[in-house]
């Protein structure tokens, strides 16, 4: 007898969610000398369901009545159903999918899961990453062609005013990453070279400026020349004043605490100065940094940079420089950034998120966030929010 030949019984239970429900369950049925093809559970608020795939071998009704006993005695509702073989094997074309949602409707639910049955995918299993402060839901799915469902699920994103992120799924959503981050706008909230300009009168003007070069209007390094021009005369303690009054994105700690917990590689790319990425980095315990260095004489800023300025495409060669001195492939990196000069970061990265950002960049990203916390990037990857809490609570981080 083969094992598709194999009697089975399906046997799940539903009713109150209590310590010892299972043990009682399986407890019961284990002197009928069942085999355990399969066993699974979830609780949601406090309804429990457990569901056993069992080979019952010659003693079927005694498994049946020492169920049906067991299920009684708990007050639980009791379902059997006959069957043949083993579960099903999940198709090819593992993905995850990944919604958040502040807060997240039904009807964007419904919109999903109505694209991923379009798409011929099957969702395998379901499971709650966070409820705070965003509600994430993960969908692990077979049978999907990871870009085209994530160009369609794209466009339930933006009808339903959600957040939609389709990853590989299997082994290649566990293992080692490489995870590179823009500076201003994304680990920080300001604009560096705005708060320098604040210091000689002309913030407005190159904020101005930074706008139209972040949305793709202007050619990032002529714009960032002119705006550095600016700074000259500014004395070289005006750094030091910057560093100081630089505020962190919400969340921006935990993010790069966990994935430093994790093994990660944690990276920064920024078009803005060294001077400050360089001390963030420091600070935060991040592995590469790298930005535009300014020329200082005499303890003053000229209005000039020093050597090739950090563009849209010297982030993406940074991307992949911290990747192979890693050791990693670019398909085990991810890149979050907010503007259009991290486009190609965001295109050469096996995931590229974009956080908070300007209209272009979320139209090209393979994924956006669009709320103010940086570490929900963290339930992209798979990690909850329990997971997070408890790793902080074990090290005194909370």
């Amino acid at each position: 007898m083969t094992s598709d030949d194999v009697q089975t019984l399906s046997i799940t239970v539903t009713g109150e969610d209590r310590p010892g429900v299972t043990s009682a369950i399986v407890d019961a049925i284990s002197g009928t000398g069942a085999e355990v093809l399969d066993i699974q559970q979830v609780a949601v608020h406090g309804h429990l369901t457990l569901a056993l795939l069992l080979a019952p071998g010659e003693h079927s009704d005694a498994l049946r009545d020492a169920a049906a006993v067991a299920a009684h005695r708990l007050g639980l509702t009791l379902t059997v159903v006959e069957g043949t073989g083993d579960n099903a094997r999940q198709r090819h074309g593992r993905a995850a999918v990944v919604v958040l949602g502040a807060p997240l409707r039904a009807e964007a639910v419904s919109l999903v899961t109505a694209r991923i049955a379009e798409h011929g995918a099957n969702i395998d299993r379901i499971r709650r990453l966070s409820r705070y402060p965003v509600t994430t839901v993960e969908f692990d799915i077979s049978g999907a062609d990871v870009a085209s469902l994530r160009t369609q699920l794209s466009l339930v994103a933006a009808t339903a005013g959600i957040d939609v992120a389709v990853a590989p799924g299997g082994l290649a959503r566990r293992g080692r990453r490489l995870v590179v981050l823009d500076v201003d706008s994304t680990l920080i909230q300001q604009e560096v070279i705005e708060m320098l300009a604040a210091h000689c009168g002309r913030e407005a003007e190159v904020a101005a400026v930074t706008a139209r070069a972040m949305a793709g209007e202007l050619d990032f390094e002529q714009s960032l020349r002119a705006r550095v021009a600016t700074l000259a005369g500014l004395p070289e303690t005006v750094l030091t004043e910057v560093r100081r009054d630089v505020m962190l994105t919400p969340g921006a700690r935990t993010l790069v605490r966990t994935l430093k917990r994790l093994g990660y590689t944690v990276g920064l790319v920024s078009g803005g100065f060294i001077e400050i990425v360089g001390e963030l980095a420091a600070e935060l315990g991040i592995d590469h940094a790298r930005a535009n260095r300014l020329e200082v004489r005499d303890g003053v800023l000229t209005g000039r940079v020093l050597g090739p300025v950090v563009d849209r495409a010297g982030k993406a060669a940074a991307l992949r420089e911290f990747a192979a001195l890693e050791g990693l492939p670019l398909s085990r990196t991810v890149a979050i950034g907010d503007g259009a000069n991290d486009l190609d970061m965001l295109a050469t990265a096996g995931l590229g998120v974009a956080f908070n950002a300007k209209p272009l960049v979320r139209e090209q990203a393979h994924t956006s966030v669009n709320v103010p916390y940086l570490d929900s990037v963290l339930y992209l990857l798979g990690i909850t929010r329990e997971e997070i809490e408890e790793a902080d609570l074990s090290d005194g981080s909370m």
